[in-house]
């Protein structure tokens, strides 16, 4: 990185250096966005979840452990659609989503890249609840109830989830008698993560993964501190340098406006808050949330980040002030509302956002397995963290779309278009899920793939391609 760059990183976000003190709240790696200026033509408009069938696993409480209370069980739920599957004498595939954070129902009718290459791969297709979100919650609690309790809360683990899922896929496949079946495990985001640590944990249980947009690389001295936001601060740079001065010089101004007698009230009326705020940092958090979470999710055809940025810009003028301009911001995202900033009193968070800051992700494993594809955009923030390359044997998929998930989840025709061209990201057929054998000859249409898609990234100018490993 060069020090220019570093240099505008460094003003963008280091004004709020009281918030960046603490532990920054980054948005959660979920695939959902913001309510806002969601685009329904951006979904399947197919009742996927009509072709779903809904089971409960016992699930073990605590696979690591004999204690007495690590032999109870909870209802994990997962759900199948059998509508594409070949069967299990024709040795078809199983795709399996991973669920993360949040119920899995929210994933049926997000995630469009299964259920369109189900068809073409006679693919039974199976999504499994993370436990402690939606129904799976251990002793009969609700999760904010399991997070107050310690207890309960020592069972909220990754490593716990990877073994339910595994629990999960063999009492699965010996009542479908699929033994021969090969099991792909997708996700994306904290649920990509999930994919490819389960694919080196269980390598007998899940033949190939595909991660998108899973920042595995994102821990305390393997990725740089401010990777996240170096990518926010070019993602604001790219679509207006006065916005992102804007943003810049606003930091010193909240200080300044909140340290006066009267300030927070004055504060509080501009952004149109719906309760006092308390500090100048707990204003300064939501806006660099805000920002954050734009980038990350800077979908077409709304682009979040551009929509801020107009309504920054457009309330330039010399009458309005830089809070002013900011707020403008806001609104131009979240639309006409009777506040904003800080939730009303007695409002109910999500799942997700209870769930997210517990979430224990610390375990990575540096060495990498294979038949992982890893997709990434390289406008999404977490792309900092992600691994660049795919793993041996992996086909290459073809240049990723550059925010975050759009791969696995969005609807959007040029995105299709990106899966199309690779013939399934999963793989190539006769590499992966016809369990092809020759690998030599197997390379060699990985390679083919590869060059093919790099000519047409090249053709269209595609500034956002990832390299590809061997």
């Amino acid at each position: 990185m060069t020090l220019s760059w570093l240099s505008l990183i460094i003003l963008f976000v280091s004004s709020a250096a009281p918030v960046c003190a603490q532990k920054f709240d980054f948005p959660s790696l979920s695939l959902h966005r913001e309510k806002a200026l969601q685009d329904p033509k951006r979904r399947v408009l197919v009742p996927l979840t009509n072709d779903f069938e809904t089971f409960f696993f016992n699930q073990t409480l605590d696979h690591f452990n004999y204690r007495p209370e690590s032999y109870t069980t909870f209802k994990q739920r997962y759900l199948i659609n059998r509508k594409y599957w070949g069967g299990a004498n024709s040795s078809a595939p199983i795709f399996i989503y991973f669920g993360a954070e949040e119920p899995i129902e929210n994933d049926l009718e997000a995630i469009g890249f299964l259920p369109e290459n189900a068809a073409q791969f006679k693919a039974l297709l199976v999504f499994i609840e993370h436990r402690y979100y939606g129904t799976s919650i251990p002793f009969g609690m609700s999760l904010e109830e399991a997070l107050k309790d310690p207890n309960a809360r020592g069972y909220f683990t990754s490593s716990q989830a990877l073994a339910d899922y595994a629990a999960i896929i063999r009492d699965m496949k010996e009542e479908l008698k699929a033994k021969d079946c090969p099991v792909i495990v997708v996700g994306g985001s904290y649920g990509g993560m999930l994919a490819s640590w389960f694919r080196l944990k269980y390598p007998h249980l899940a033949f190939g993964a595909l991660a998108s947009s899973a920042p595995i690389l994102y821990f305390d001295g393997i990725t740089p501190q401010d990777g996240y936001f170096s990518v926010v601060t070019e993602d604001f740079m790219e679509a207006s340098k006065t916005c992102y001065q804007t943003i810049s010089n606003s930091w010193v101004e909240i200080d300044r406006v909140a340290s006066q007698p009267g300030g927070l009230l004055r504060l509080s009326k501009i952004f149109k808050t719906c309760r006092p705020l308390e500090s100048g940092d707990e204003l300064k958090s939501y806006l660099i949330s805000q920002y954050a979470r734009a980038a990350q999710y800077d979908d077409p055809p709304t682009y979040p980040v551009e929509v801020i940025c107009k309504g920054i810009d457009g309330g330039n003028t010399s009458e309005t002030g830089i809070l002013e301009k900011i707020f403008a911001g806001v609104v131009a995202w979240h639309g006409n509302s009777r506040c904003y900033i800080n939730p009303p009193t007695g409002t109910a968070p999500s799942q997700t956002k209870l769930g997210w800051g517990w979430q224990d992700i610390e375990r990575v494993l540096r060495k990498f397995g294979s038949n992982i594809i890893f997709s990434n955009g390289l406008r999404d923030p977490y792309s900092s963290g992600g691994r660049r390359a795919s793993s041996a044997a992996a086909a290459a998929p073809p240049p990723p779309p550059p925010i975050h998930r759009t791969d696995a989840d969005e609807d959007d025709e040029n995105v299709k278009q990106l899966r199309e061209c690779s013939s399934l990201y999963l793989s190539l057929q006769d590499c992966l899920v016809n369990h092809d054998r020759n690998w030599k000859s197997c390379q060699k249409k990985c390679k083919l793939s590869r060059r093919a898609m790099r000519r047409g990234a090249a053709e269209e100018g595609n500034e956002d391609s990832s390299e590809v490993g061997h």
